[in-house]
């Protein structure tokens, strides 16, 4: 009878593990995850009948069939946390690398912003510059005389330069002369004085076609009183520049 009854356990456990075996091929079919899970069950499953049938008969082999199915569970849990744990390390490299790619996108804005500022202080160092040449600029003639002396050379040389920064810019000449003396003369050394202030400034690297000149001689005082003072100022040639907007600057060179 206790034969008979040994004899149905292991043949139960067979049959267990048979219906097992064919419940797995069925789950198998359906996910890669439960084939991956189920395969290493039933792998310690029958595992665990064969080792507990030779350590204990077929009591043992009942038993070892249930330990053999927590260590084929066991097996596959320590496959899943290492997979885990390689996706986990590539999203830990990926995030170290958007991290890198942030910080570099941080410093390009910088020196963005940097070059901004560069950009504005030097537009305004240029007004600045434009301005003080509207309001120093003063270059006179001696009596009778189209010559420009070096102190005011260096006065019209910022202006070239100041026009070389500005493609935009015109500028327009016109000559003047003191009361003394012949008409005819003073138109014609009003229009020579202007000549040379042009030709100054085309040397200097300024384009011809961005000057016009003109001159009035004696016909336009700035004073109605005539005076050795006031002729003095009436030799003059006026500078004025402009551009799309209008005249930006007045200057006399007198």
């Amino acid at each position: 009878m206790k034969k008979q009854l040994i004899s149905t356990l292991v043949i139960g456990a067979l049959v267990f593990s048979t219906q097992a075996a064919a419940s797995k091929s069925v789950e198998l079919e359906q996910t890669a995850t439960a084939e991956s899970s189920n395969n290493e069950e039933l792998i310690g499953l029958t595992s665990g009948i064969v080792l507990g049938a030779v350590v204990g008969g077929p009591v043992g082999a009942i038993i070892g069939a249930f330990t053999g199915t927590l260590v084929g569970k066991s097996v596959g849990d320590d496959d899943a946390i290492k997979t885990q744990q390689a996706m986990l390390d590539e999203k830990e490299q990926q995030l170290v690398a958007l991290n890198q790619q942030n910080q570099s996108l941080v410093e390009l804005s910088d020196q963005y912003e940097q070059a901004q500022q560069q950009l504005t202080s030097l537009k305004m160092a240029q007004e600045q510059k434009l301005t003080e040449l509207a309001l120093g600029l003063n270059v006179q003639f001696k009596t009778g005389s189209s010559t420009i002396e070096p102190h005011f050379q260096s006065q019209l040389n910022d202006i070239a330069y100041a026009m070389s920064l500005s493609p935009e810019l015109t500028l327009d000449l016109t000559g003047y002369a003191d009361r003394r003396g012949d008409g005819d003369y003073n138109q014609a050394l009003s229009e020579q004085r202007v000549a040379e202030v042009k030709s100054y400034l085309v040397a200097q690297g300024v384009d011809e076609a961005r000057l016009h000149k003109q001159a009035f001689g004696d016909s336009s005082p700035l004073m109605a009183e005539q005076s050795f003072e006031n002729d003095f100022f009436d030799r003059r040639v006026t500078l004025k520049l402009q551009n799309q907007e209008g005249s930006i600057a007045a200057i006399s060179a007198k």
